[in-house]
């Protein structure tokens, strides 16, 4: 697909969207009140061509008010349990799902039988990019309880034909033994349990290795894109990684081409995207730093406008690939920007550190805790070591490599086995004392 084409195809949905909004009011009915006119009706092809044409485009969505999560949570604390962002009757709606509560407060999210299926469809461009087979089976170790996790994946793989093995409710031990006496090719989890479930099997013997498993497709946290910790899990499994991003309250917006690694793109068919300086709201240049602030335009039973992500990326639109002219994400989220962490006068990622821990073979788990000092911010990070490590030696080595590479010299703390929280999803490696 071309730019132009998209452009169409975005400015088509965005207006019959938009219209739907003003009609059905609710969440968005007066904050659309204002909306240019131009985006309310479809664009004609000549204009689509011109060469500057979705710069401009972008230029006039920047008129549209920005959506913030804080304002979600206000309007369901307003109108309990579900909040205005619907534009159905509720009895239409067929499946409720929460975030995990890690930003705040969960968000409570609906979704009718036809914005379910759009989740589902946003999958099945995961599952191709990713180049899943007919014969594969796929292992979902996740709890399978309201937060939506990989609900719409473990569907959309059932709706393409393929065995879906569900492993809700069991210990880590069982669900390895599960997946090895089951022929299991696809993994889906994220890498925090992948390096987990890894660790596992090479305490009881079990060859990881020598397995059916081909590929891991991993989300919920950003280390699918830190290339150590990629490498990591790729070495410990003997399978190809698949990074994926997708939320709760947007949709599975994300792709892996299995052509490009490392490289996401936005799965840019059901979502318009664009990338602003989080201070300044105003849109960045193509690969700049910057917020991820997506629409999705095929959830129209609760859909989001110009949504402000909290995810750190990369964007770029020049060139093409494999994918055609979809948007990619070098990296893939870089980190949120509520976890950017000022350390002794440096901005520094989570992932950054993740990017050096990873490194060292020793270290199982880890956890980041900021301390006031006389001014300024120490970090203090927390490794977990297998038992046959040289503990002093390991926190020098770690030491040098975070100061020689980020420019501040952390506080490293070895502490005991089994000291440090472990995490089937979303593990919140940051410590924030109250």
């Amino acid at each position: 697909m071309r730019r132009a084409d998209l452009l169409r195809l975005h400015r088509q949905r965005l207006a019959h969207l938009l219209n739907l909004l003003r009609r059905t009011g609710g969440f968005y009915g007066e904050r659309l009140a204002g909306v240019p006119a131009a985006l309310l009706r479809p664009l004609p092809a000549a204009a689509a061509r011109a060469a500057d044409a979705y710069e401009m485009f972008l230029d006039e969505l920047a008129g549209v008010p920005l959506t913030t999560r804080a304002e979600l949570e206000a309007d369901q604390r307003a109108h309990p349990p579900y909040g205005t962002n619907l534009t159905e009757p509720l009895g239409r709606y067929v499946r409720l799902h929460q975030t995990s509560g890690s930003g705040g407060a969960p968000l409570r999210w609906l979704d009718t039988a036809e914005s379910w299926a759009w989740w589902k469809r946003c999958w099945a461009l995961v599952y191709r990019a990713a180049g899943l087979a007919p014969a594969d089976r796929l292992f979902f170790p996740f709890s399978f309880g309201p937060f939506i996790g990989f609900w719409s994946a473990f569907e959309a793989a059932a709706d393409l034909g393929n065995a879906v093995l569900p492993a809700g409710g069991m210990t880590t031990n069982a669900r390895l033994r599960y997946l090895l006496d089951n022929g299991v090719t696809v993994v889906c989890c994220t890498p925090t349990y992948a390096l987990h479930m890894a660790d596992a099997a090479r305490e009881h013997g079990q060859n990881l290795v020598g397995s059916p498993v081909r590929l891991l497709i991993v989300a919920g946290e950003p280390g699918g894109g830190v290339p150590a910790t990629r490498a990591r899990i790729e070495s410990a499994w003997g399978a190809r990684l698949i990074d994926h991003a997708g939320m709760t309250e947007i949709g599975a917006w994300g792709f892996e081409p299995v052509e490009t690694p490392g490289v996401m793109h936005v799965n840019e068919a059901e979502f318009i995207a664009e990338v602003i300086d989080p201070a300044t709201r105003r849109r960045v240049p193509d690969g700049a730093v910057g917020e991820l602030i997506l629409t999705n335009l095929g959830r129209l039973g609760s859909p989001l406008v110009r949504y402000r992500t909290g995810d750190l990326v990369r964007l770029t639109r020049s060139g093409a690939s494999a994918w055609g002219c979809f948007a990619r994400l070098e990296g893939g989220v870089l980190g949120r920007t509520d976890d950017l962490l000022f350390v002794r006068g440096n901005n520094v990622f989570p992932s950054a550190i993740e990017g050096i821990l990873r490194e060292f073979e020793s270290v199982v788990e880890y956890r980041l805790a900021l301390q006031p000092n006389d001014g300024l911010n120490d970090l203090l990070i927390e490794v977990e070591l297998r038992p046959a490590a040289d503990g002093p030696a390991l926190a020098e080595r770690l030491t040098a490599a975070v100061r020689d590479r980020l420019n501040f010299r952390p506080i490293v703390s070895v502490v005991p086995p089994g000291a440090l929280p472990r995490y089937e999803f979303k593990a919140r490696r940051i410590r924030k004392d109250e």
